[in-house]
């Protein structure tokens, strides 16, 4: 406790720049993370007439890249990974939608291999996303 010296009452006052300096360190940090955690997957999708599904809970989303990477929303793993992933996830909830993303330009077998393991896995709701189409 500090004293004042006049007087015998300890002072009740809290220094607060500390805390203020703790504050914007991580104000600094978090804006210069924050774009680095929204990345994604980067996927060129093919472009389509139909319009967008809405969606209330959190999607699970597999996307194919041109190299024929798999990701499960932001994680990368196998198809048989995938498989053995959506069936634990499918046994919870048996009505859950998993969306696809593939490159336009990927390997047809890659899509048709993944799309199989969904299917092994369990999974009956399946949707794919694409890009609107331009307007002409």
């Amino acid at each position: 406790m500090a004293f004042d010296g006049r007087s015998n009452e300890s002072l009740s006052q809290i220094n607060v720049t500390p805390l203020v300096d703790v504050m914007l360190v991580l104000l600094v940090i978090f804006m210069v993370t924050a774009p680095i955690l929204h990345q994604g997957v980067s996927v060129d999708l093919p472009a389509v007439g139909a319009a967008p599904l809405t969606g209330g809970e959190e999607q699970l989303v597999v996307s194919v890249t041109e190299s024929g990477d798999v990701f499960l929303n932001d994680t990368k793993m196998s198809a048989p990974d995938l498989r053995d992933k959506l069936s634990a996830i499918v046994r919870e909830r048996p009505d859950r939608q998993v969306f696809m993303r593939a490159d336009r330009d990927v390997r047809y077998g890659v899509v048709v291999t993944v799309m199989g393991a969904m299917r092994e896995a369990g999974v009956r709701r399946l949707g794919m996303v694409t890009k609107p189409a331009e307007e002409r």
